[in-house]
């Protein structure tokens, strides 16, 4: 399972599109933003596509494999990159995602590509899942990235800083990373190890102001403090990963994306009054939510349902976690514009009134209510999430009877499914029901 809260800031709206797979010829290729070429491959990958117009680093993918793609900004040290081409940025998770059949495989197509033309952004970390495996890839401006996999049995939280320690990357199965990634620290200045020890990717590479940001380090301790065996201080130095104090479901992870510091002290409300989002230490769920999932990947059934994205628009403390199944045909005009590749084409067009450039986009509505809750969170917006995860406990107790539904089609009359899918998860985001008549809803 991957988990995660989309954050960037104003009243902005998120498309959703379904990407049929593609068959290029050999004379194909691909323009990156800042004009860099490469080689299209003969075939890519249908995917479902959550799309943020305007912003570079914000979209999430999840392709029918199951290969699922968010990411976290991490400011780094680096100043004096190397960029070729003009540098990959937007396009490095679409590629993936494009490209990819297991998470492994992305992380490979990943690197491969920020060695090719270097990263034009000062650092980020790429969450990538799959049915088999989730890592974690770390790149720095410039051409120099390091990724490590989550073990199996644990869990790895990362906020807005690299959470990469150490690594060894003659272990192959678990590491990967710039054959150059210490060397280049120690040519820096930035890593000494006759003093220094042993080598730390977040210390050595990270922004330290990031590091020391008590708005990444207090989003990291509340989850880790929920979830974990072992309870931190907030200035305990914490694990890439864990092991769990007891197994993760998805309800447990819908809530911690909902989870404003209740009951530490850094929760401003008191849980009586005020405005849980707007507080002097950004929380989990935030003012600048635009968008919650949690990823759902599964190596033991058919494609068409083994992989979910579980999907809360707008803040998930005030909608309901949602099944897509990314083998859907279509998406619901409520919450699209226009084509995928009119969207492509269009993304990054200058937007200045969002209602006028997406009029029939269903995030208007949400921005509205968000408000609205907001304003009345104890009374409102408290009795809205209650509603909400009732709704998620019905989809999540009817989840096996409709897989099973789905596997008998697809035994029968296959051509059926990708309408079946659309159906079931649009019948929960269609406006007459995510959206209340009424304040109290």
């Amino acid at each position: 399972m991957l988990a995660h809260n989309e954050d960037d800031w104003g009243d902005r709206v998120v498309n959703l599109y379904k990407v049929p797979a593609q068959k290029y010829s050999p004379a194909d290729s691909v323009t990156l933003r800042r004009h860099g070429k490469l080689s299209q491959v003969p075939q890519t990958q249908a995917y479902l596509w959550l799309e943020m117009p305007g912003l570079e680093f914000s979209d999430s993918y999840i392709n029918e494999y199951g290969v699922t793609i968010t990411s976290d900004a991490c400011p780094s040290k680096e100043d004096q990159p190397e960029i070729t081409d003009g540098g990959i940025g937007y396009q490095l998770r679409r590629l993936m995602a494009e490209r990819a059949q297991t998470a492994r495989e992305a992380v490979k197509i990943g690197a491969a590509l920020v060695e090719k033309f270097g990263y034009v952004s000062s650092g980020r970390t790429y969450s990538i899942a799959g049915p088999k495996e989730t890592w974690m890839l770390a790149v720095v401006k410039g051409k120099h990235w390091v990724a490590r996999r989550v073990p199996d049995n644990q869990v790895a939280i990362i906020p807005n800083y690299y959470t990469i320690d150490y690594i060894n990357l003659k272990d192959t199965v678990n590491f990967m990373g710039s054959p150059d990634i210490i060397d280049y620290a120690v040519k820096r200045g930035w890593y000494k190890p006759e003093t220094d020890g042993k080598f730390n990717f977040r210390k050595v590479y990270g922004s330290p102001k990031s590091l020391e940001n008590i708005v990444n380090k207090a989003r990291h301790w509340v989850i880790l403090n929920h979830l974990s065996k072992k309870k931190y201080d907030i200035d305990d130095e914490f694990p890439f990963s864990f092991v769990p104090k007891q197994a993760v479901d998805l309800s447990m992870l819908f809530e911690q994306l909902r989870n404003h510091y209740e009951g530490t002290e850094f929760d401003l409300t008191g849980g009586k009054q005020g405005n849980p989002h707007k507080q002097k230490t950004m929380s989990v769920c935030s003012m600048t939510n635009q968008y919650g999932f949690v990823a759902q990947l599964r190596n033991n059934m058919p494609k068409e349902t083994a992989h979910v994205l579980w999907w809360a628009p707008r803040r998930p403390c005030t909608s309901a976690f949602v099944p897509l199944y990314p083998s859907m045909n279509e998406v619901e005009e409520c919450y699209t514009t226009d084509s995928w590749e009119e969207a492509l084409k269009n993304h990054f067009n200058k937007i200045e009134d969002f209602q006028k450039a997406f009029p029939d986009n269903s995030y208007h509505v949400l921005n509205r209510f968000v408000k609205i809750y907001d304003a009345h969170y104890f009374t409102k917006g408290l009795k809205r999430r209650q509603k909400m995860k009732k709704l998620e406990t019905k989809l999540l107790n009817n989840q096996s009877r409709f897989e099973a539904k789905i596997l008998r089609k697809l035994r029968k009359t296959p051509e059926k499914v990708p309408e079946l899918l659309r159906k079931y998860s649009f019948k929960y985001l269609k406006k007459d029901f995510i959206f209340p008549n009424g304040l109290g809803a």
